[in-house]
């Protein structure tokens, strides 16, 4: 009788997986950012990634990073993290939130809020930003962990 399978993707592999699978759906020409949020359980609860609100058409929107505020994507984008605790209507105390980019101050009130209890993050570019620092001061101070997940050399595809 043959044993199990030995080569199966982790469990954060799997979730940073669907992340980044979500992020491509972004239309952010510079940044593409996903999050996926899971229980206890392992259960995908819900994903998000960084774009317009409903209603409002990506179409007219000013993709710009640099210019007055109301004319960059700043005034208008919901990140990632944002959508992905927006999209899900029920209990969210005590998940996991798995996300591309570490999260900016305003997305850590929202999972501070939420109950969101561990962040799981790729990339921490911004670790100097004041938005970053305030974060993880909030963090910290909320009792919400977070830990960045290192990337092995594995390379997962999917043929579509």
């Amino acid at each position: 009788m043959a044993g199990k399978r030995t080569d199966y993707i982790t469990w954060d592999e799997y979730f940073m997986g669907l992340a980044l699978l979500s992020a491509k759906r972004s239309k952010d020409p510079s940044t593409q950012v996903g999050a996926c949020i899971v229980d206890h359980n392992n259960k995908v609860l819900s994903i998000g990634y960084n774009g317009t609100p409903i209603g409002f058409s990506d179409e007219l929107m000013p993709w710009q990073r640099e210019g007055s505020f109301l004319e960059t994507k700043y005034a208008y984008v919901c990140h990632a993290e944002m959508n992905a605790i927006l999209n899900f209507h029920g209990d969210l105390r005590n998940t996991k939130l798995y996300v591309a980019l570490f999260p900016c101050n305003e997305c850590a009130k929202a999972i501070i809020q939420a109950g969101i209890k561990e962040v799981i993050y790729l990339s921490d570019k911004y670790k100097d930003t004041d938005a970053t620092i305030a974060s993880k001061k909030m963090f910290d101070t909320c009792g919400v962990s977070y830990r960045q997940y290192i990337m092995g050399n594995k390379k997962i595809e999917l043929d579509l």
